[in-house]
Order: C-alpha cells, then structure tokens, then sequence
C-alpha cells in the first residue's frame, strides 16, 4: 500500500432489503457497495476532468471482518489507489459501519480497456497522473 495515500470517501445509503433476517449486512451488499464507491470515485476523478477512462474489474477479493448490523444507515467506503501498473491498477476499499469500524476490505484490480474494442490498453500518462493524485506520488 502506498504510504500517505489521500483516500477518496464516499457514503452509501443503506437500503431496508440490504439487510439479512439477522440483521446483518447481506454479504453480497458488500460487493455492491464497493462498487457504486468505485464507480464515483472514477466518475469524480475523471468524468469531472472530461478524461473517458474505460476499465473493467480483473478481481476482486473481500475480507469479512465484522457484520454491519441494522443500526448502520450509510456505510463510509474509503478508495484508495494502491498499486499503477502498465494496464491496471489496485484499489483497496475500506468498509465503516457507523462507528468507524472497518468491517469489510475490498482489494480490487482493474484493468484500462480501449473503450471502442473492449481490449485492454496501457493506462495513459494523463490518467496514471490522475491515478496518482488518489495514490500518492510513489505510485508505480
């Protein structure tokens, strides 16, 4: 992980049918939720600059550390650029219930497509300096 690293901090509403019989976060609702964060943290950071940045999701692995019970109405997702590559980049997304518990951890790779073909494309030097604002600067 990239020391210093500014995060980007979102806020998902949580809906009524996101919660289990138990009262406990839906698992799969963890995925969800790293995904809408995901997604406007790139709409933030390139849909605002005007830059079309095309990825798609390589892998995704999540570490369940504590349930997010009922109590909790929006979970605060931290992205953080971990890891630039030539064609990808990592993110990890921390999960806070309303406590500030880390209560998940998504580690997501994502990988640059040319948006025309679908294939995978090398991470530009405008979008790696847009990467790198959400990293650090001793991001590869």
């Amino acid at each position: 992980m990239v020391d210093n690293a500014p995060n980007n901090i979102q806020h998902i509403t949580l809906r009524w049918n996101d919660f289990d019989r138990y009262d406990h976060l839906n698992n799969c609702k963890f995925l969800d939720i790293s995904q809408e964060a995901r997604i406007a943290f790139l709409r933030e950071n390139f849909s605002d600059q005007e830059q079309e940045f095309g990825v798609f999701v390589r892998h995704v692995e999540i570490d369940y550390l504590r349930p997010v019970m009922a109590d909790t109405t929006a979970v605060e997702v931290e992205t953080t650029v971990t890891e630039i590559g030539n064609t990808s980049f990592k993110t990890r997304q921390d999960l806070k219930d309303r406590q500030g518990r880390v209560c998940g951890v998504v580690n997501t790779v994502l990988v640059a497509v040319d948006l025309s073909t679908a294939a995978p494309r090398e991470i530009t030097q405008a979008e790696r300096g847009i990467l790198n604002a959400g990293a650090g600067e001793s991001a590869e």
